[in-house]
């Protein structure tokens, strides 16, 4: 112990009195460590631990799938609840219904989440409040009125509440109705982020649909639930077909993390693989530096050999002295990881990984890093050591301590370090320029319509309320008109579904005089006439229908083009017919209201230019148009286009929507259309790997060049004295700077080729989650001549030190 502290002092005091070393070391793996720190926490969050409920491996969501392979959603009724509740492969399940409620309190309701779910959900989730208790049994029995009783949201208690601990036992108004306060959740019960969660009242209502989630029993295997609960399922989809899709064709269950798994998993790990990549680089920087110390260190490792030292004691001090760097990087890098991971999470699509996850610096995310520390610690510092702890201690003694440890062995190793390193650099360089490419390409995709100063308004309709189709057509109607007189707004549209770039129902068509098809798919969108000059959105045939058949639910339709080109010849749909048979399946009053006929042949009396329907990257689909009043459910939007920021005539248009119904709210969630845009998945995804990528190359750049930098001003050290006779002997500034860079020639050359050969093989595997082209012309070239300005630099500034060096003073440097 007492030879390990020594070890220790000795180490510390060699780095002390080397801080350039010293500093360039730290600093390289202090940026390699922090970054994979900061994505592995974020990979630990969100792929290794993201529920914090009881057995979430046994937690399945249920799905549909249709004949076209597309998944589909469905609901339950709560005596079909009931039922699967006492499936033999069941342990346990339970209903979730999401609404959303007003708090009073201020000039304009207050907009939250109402989370509605059965009375043995929390013992379901096993998670306890954080104040207070849960839902109980005795809160909700079957076929009676719920208890008014509500547990709080976490942020909603601090938002609503400001964590104020004695707010047990308080009452909250929602929608003119109290409700008493006897819990709070806990931080990470997140289900369906609600705000309030308020107990389900079960009774045997068949037009009612809810999400309902299943517990297997253990053993039960996600293939074995799906093939017991089949007939089931095929069952509640007789008695009520109006919650179900027609046609589907699979049932089957998913783990409750697989839909983030697969939207997010194969990002981080590209991620990680990148600071993974610049970690490397980073311990290749500190392997060369250490060797390139280790050779102004022979005299005093043959000194120490000499006197009695043992290979293995000189090996375990060069260790320390590299534990104590990587150590030291880590400390430095889990703060860096701290601050970066802050970025990362702001960056992260907000709906594409669990908001139960606890995405921080914790335990195992720190055993994570102090285990990353002891294992680059180690690797880079074995190799010195093992070059060093062996000395020729006759040859040592009797030469210069300027002589290149191990000679062309030596030289070998450095080469081969920095050729890893270009290479690698090229391949994070290709990859970034690859990502950013994509990224800019989907900056500028066509859209199709003109989402500048635009926003969609949410309105919820509270349950209840406005239950018979004319009632909700006029006080949507009524709710557009209102906010059309505000101030500065120049055009008001309702748009139930329709706000783009992703919208519409996904449904099937027959056309008049055409064998129905199951392969006719379309998006049905529900929409007012303005629709289309708000989004200046261009008309290319026929007209769109007027306000009075809106108001009628007429039987017309508009279609895109796409629609034309594909179902009739030449693309003249105009005067054709089409239906939708689902509508009438969809009718479940109050709270989908079908307009008379809605299933019936609609006439086509315009063709629209196309827009994106289907997001940013994927061809645009069949769309069709029809009047709002076609189907109203209990939520609408209403798009608004204005002369300045719409988002700053917001309050004013909550406040016109209030003076309609005193307990109307919009969502509390409302933006413009630009930044419906940016939420889009692809986007957010290729905005993180492009930014985060790009950063990481950049670093990586630095890294490799101050590794070439340091090989290059060690070499020239070592060659001081042969550079003063070559210039005594005639040798012009010229030729020295030929000799330094011809010895740099091989490493960055043998690099360069197998970073191309790198990027070549895995530009496949980079492609699954950007859509830039590593192998572009524009991209493969660019970065090439980067990282060779980049090495010319960290070249240069050595050799033009050597170049410019006094003879006289060279010579009497040995």
């Amino acid at each position: 112990m007492r030879t390990v502290f020594q070890d220790f002092r000795f180490s510390l005091r060699q780095l002390i009195k080397a801080p350039g070393f010293t500093l360039t070391a730290v600093l390289s793996l202090m940026l390699g460590i922090g970054a994979t720190t900061a994505v592995f926490s974020v990979i630990y969050a969100v792929l290794m631990n993201p529920f914090p409920y009881a057995a979430p491996d046994r937690m399945v969501h249920m799905r549909l799938k249709d004949s076209s392979g597309q998944e589909r959603g469905f609901g339950l009724t709560a005596g079909q609840w009931q039922i699967i509740r006492k499936s033999p492969v069941v342990e346990d399940a339970f209903i979730s219904d999401d609404w959303n409620l007003t708090v009073t309190g201020h000039d304009i309701p207050e907009d939250l989440n109402g989370v509605y779910v059965t009375s043995n959900t929390f013992n379901y989730m096993g998670v306890p409040p954080l104040l207070g208790r849960g839902l109980m049994p005795s809160d909700a029995v079957d076929g009676q009125d719920p208890q008014p009783v509500a547990v709080l949201g976490y942020k909603f208690w601090q938002r609503h509440f400001s964590s104020d601990p004695t707010v047990l036992g308080r009452t909250i108004q929602l929608v003119r109705k109290n409700y008493t306060i006897v819990g709070v959740a806990a931080p990470r019960f997140t289900w369906d982020d609600g705000d309030v969660y308020l107990p389900l009242k079960i009774n045997q209502d068949p037009s009612r649909g809810y999400y309902v989630g299943l517990r297997l029993k253990p053993g039960v295997t996600h293939a074995q639930a799906s093939s017991a609960l089949t007939p089931l399922i095929r069952q509640f989809a007789k008695e009520t077909p109006s919650h179900f899709p027609p046609h589907w064709a699979q049932f089957y269950v998913i783990g409750l993390n697989e839909d983030f798994v697969k939207q997010l998993g194969g990002t981080l790990y590209l991620l990680f693989s990148a600071v993974a990549l610049l970690l490397a680089i980073g311990c290749g920087n500190v392997s060369i530096l250490l060797l390139a110390r280790g050779t102004a260190r022979q005299h005093e490792f043959a000194v120490r050999a000499a006197i009695g030292a043992s290979r293995r004691r000189i090996v375990r001090q060069l260790l320390t002295e590299s534990l104590l760097l990587s150590l030291t990087g880590t400390g430095l890098g889990v703060l860096l990881a701290w601050k970066l991971l802050a970025l990362i999470v702001s960056m992260l699509p907000p709906y594409s990984f669990p908001h139960e996850a606890a995405i921080q610096i914790n335990l195992p995310v720190l055993l994570f890093s102090v285990g990353v520390a002891l294992l680059t610690g180690i690797l880079f510092g074995l190799w010195p050591a093992l070059q060093f702890s062996h000395p020729e201690v006759s040859q040592v003694m009797q030469s210069s301590t300027r002589r290149i440890a191990g000679g062309v062995r030596g030289r070998l190793t450095n080469n081969m370090l920095i050729g890893g390193q270009i290479a690698l650099t090229l391949l994070m360089l290709a990859g970034a320029g690859a990502a950013m490419e994509g990224f800019l390409q989907l900056l500028h995709t066509p859209l199709g319509y003109d989402p500048h100063n635009v926003m969609s308004v949410g309105i919820p309709v509270h349950d209840g309320t406005y239950k018979t189709w004319p009632e909700r057509a006029a006080y949507f109607e009524l709710l557009r008109s209102k906010a059309a007189t505000v101030p500065g707004v120049k055009m008001a549209a309702i748009s139930s579904n329709a706000t783009p770039p992703s919208n519409g129902a996904n449904t099937s068509m027959e056309i008049l005089g055409q064998a129905p098809s199951d392969n006719q798919q379309i998006r049905l969108n529900f929409v007012s006439p303005g629709y289309f000059p708000i989004l200046h959105i261009p008309l290319e045939h026929g007209r769109v229908w007027t306000e009075a058949e809106s108001h009628n639910s007429a039987h017309v339709a508009v279609i895109n083009e796409t629609l034309a080109r594909r179902y009739f010849p030449g693309g003249d749909a105009l005067g054709h017919s089409l239906r939708v048979p689902e509508l009438a399946m969809r009718s479940a009053p109050p709270y989908a209201l079908a307009g008379p006929g809605a299933d019936g042949w609609m006439q086509i009396v315009g063709v629209i230019a196309d827009k994106r329907n289907d997001g940013l990257r994927k061809p645009i689909l069949p769309e069709v148009f029809v009047p709002f009043t076609t189907m109203m459910g209990m939520y609408t939007q209403i798009l608004i286009r204005s002369d300045v920021p719409p988002l700053s005539l917001l309050h004013a248009v909550a406040a016109e929507v209030n003076s309609v119904d005193p307990d109307q709210q919009v969502t509390s969630q409302v933006n413009d259309l630009e930044h419906w845009i940016s939420n889009e998945p692809e986007w957010q995804q290729e905005h993180l790997v492009a930014w985060l990528f790009g950063a990481f190359a950049v670093l990586a750049l630095v890294l490799a060049a101050v590794g070439l930098y340091s090989v290059v001003s060690y070499t020239v050290e070592q060659r001081t004295n042969e550079f003063g006779i070559r210039m005594a002997l005639g040798a012009q500034r010229g030729h020295v700077l030929r000799i330094v860079f011809r010895s740099m020639l091989p490493s960055v050359g043998g690099g360069m080729l197998a970073g191309i050969v790198l990027v070549l093989v895995l530009n496949r595997v980079l492609a699954q989650w950007a859509s830039g082209s590593s192998r572009d012309p524009r991209v493969l070239p660019g970065v090439i001549a980067l990282l060779l300005v980049a090495s010319a630099i960290a070249c240069a500034l050595p050799a033009r030190r050597a170049s410019e060096m006094d003879p006289m003073t060279a010579l009497r440097c040995d």
